[in-house]
This record gives structure tokens, C-alpha cells and sequence, in this order.
């Protein structure tokens, strides 16, 4: 793509291994979805099929189908994994993503309450066939709240060493909860936590459903940052954003000096 020569911040071509982008679907009409993944598919990576969506959403080996077309790969969401723990038949749940041919999966315990402990056990189990996408963060606002930042670095580590392929940190599509206060404010102390735990930013991804986290993830972890939740309206956006072409992040680049 011309670029006219502007000095920007070079992207990695799929398939990435950072500064991924992954959109939620959370019953995008099929045409919508068609057109959306064929406008942008170079800037997405994964879809999400939010939720449950995935058992009641029409056409969606269609969308399947798209996604295959265009080499950007999916996963279920892992409140879907949580449902099927709740009632012990994860087994299904396990033959649901094999049905589909799934090579992701997602592990949380945002609504279900079991231990990060037992969490990263079926990550250990589940890796052994699947690339494991953990989530780490509760989506009740004030559970979250009583969740310090020296928690979420330890489960993000705990996770990652459980076989885990990237950690995601919990915001939900409406940035209220997780990383995020109710209102929206982004808690600023466990991004920095994290930002200087150590952890290798290529194996957490950020959520930021909205420009607000986006632009912030950006500023904090740079173009290259693993960001999701994204709207189905948003991954072109989103790439300008990344490259420093919005008001947002104009001088972000500018200041680091690229060349």
C-alpha cells in the first residue's frame, strides 16, 4: 500500500505474532460481516464469536467460511467455557471447538468462580491440542476492584507458564470492568504493573473496545500492542491509530523518533 513516503511505524504483514487485532462479533448480520472482514482482513487476525453467540447465531459456519477465505482465524468466546464448567461438561465444550476444527480456544473465569489456580490447570490440559487464549480479570466491576495489580501480574505469569498462547486482560465490550473502573477510567496501576513486570508484551493482549483504551494502549505499549474486543467498525481505525495517523496519536511517533 502507498503511503505516500510518510516516515510511520512499520507493521508486521500477517500471519503476526504482535500488534494483532481481534474483533468481537457478537451477531454481526452475515453480509455485514462478509464486507467487513473483505475490506480489512489484512488488519484483523482473529474474530471472537462473543459469548454464547456461536449456539444461537445464524450462518455461522458461513462466517467460517469467510474467515477461511481471507486468513484470519477464530475463537469462542470464554464465558461459552464457563457455562459448560458450570453445568461439568467441558467434554462438550471440547468437542464443540473440535467440530468446528477450532485451533483456538479461550480459558476465562470472568463470571465463574473458580481460581486462577484451577484455570491454568485445563490451560495446561487444553494446550496439549489447542492454542490457548487465557483471559485473566473478573467482569463483576467491583469484583475486579478488589483485585490489586500485583494479582494480575501474578495470573497473567501463572497462566503464561501453564502453557497459555497470550493472556488477555479483561474490559468487557463495554470497558467497565477489568482493567477498567465501572465508569470507564482505565486503572492506571496495572497497566504500569504489567508494562514493567517483564512480561513480554507479544503474549498479552490488551482489550479496548473503545478509542479511548485504544489510544491509550498505543501511547503506553506502542503500534505494535495486541488489542481486542475491537468493534466490527473499527479495525481500519484502528490501523490508523497504530500509525500515528489520527489526532490521538499524531506526535506519539513523532516524539520516538521514527524513521
Amino acid at each position: 500500500m502507498n503511503m505516500m513516503n510518510l516516515s510511520l511505524p512499520k507493521r508486521q504483514a500477517k500471519p503476526r505474532r504482535h500488534g494483532i487485532t481481534v474483533l468481537i462479533d457478537n451477531g454481526v448480520p452475515l453480509e455485514l460481516f462478509r464486507d467487513s472482514i473483505r475490506s480489512a482482513a489484512d488488519y484483523i487476525d482473529y474474530v471472537k464469536f462473543g459469548w454464547g453467540t456461536c449456539l444461537v447465531t445464524p450462518f455461522l459456519e458461513e462466517k467460517m467460511a469467510v474467515l477461511r477465505e481471507h486468513d484470519v482465524h477464530f475463537f469462542f468466546g470464554g464465558t461459552l467455557f464457563e457455562k459448560f464448567l458450570s453445568q461439568k461438561k467441558v467434554d462438550e465444550f471440547l468437542n464443540l471447538c473440535h467440530g468446528y476444527h477450532a485451533a483456538f480456544i479461550e480459558i476465562s473465569n470472568g463470571t465463574l468462580a473458580i481460581s486462577n489456580r484451577e484455570k491454568a490447570r485445563f490451560i495446561r490440559e487444553f494446550s496439549k491440542d489447542f492454542f490457548v487464549f487465557s483471559e485473566v480479570g473478573s467482569k463483576d466491576a467491583q469484583v475486579s476492584m478488589e483485585q490489586d495489580a500485583a494479582q494480575w501480574v501474578e495470573y497473567i505469569q501463572e497462566d503464561l507458564e501453564a502453557g497459555a498462547y497470550k493472556v488477555i486482560t479483561e474490559a468487557r465490550e463495554t470497558g467497565s470492568s477489568g482493567i477498567c473502573c465501572s465508569k470507564g477510567e482505565i486503572r492506571d496501576d496495572i497497566i504500569e504493573d504489567i508494562l514493567n513486570s517483564g512480561i513480554n508484551l507479544k503474549d498479552v493482549i490488551f482489550e479496548a473496545p473503545n478509542k479511548k483504551l485504544q489510544t491509550c494502549f498505543i501511547q503506553r505499549a506502542g503500534s505494535d500492542v495486541n488489542l481486542a474486543n475491537i468493534p466490527f467498525a473499527d479495525p481500519i481505525s484502528l490501523e490508523t491509530l497504530r500509525l500515528g495517523l489520527r489526532s490521538d496519536t499524531f506526535y506519539t511517533f513523532e516524539r520516538e523518533g521514527i524513521k
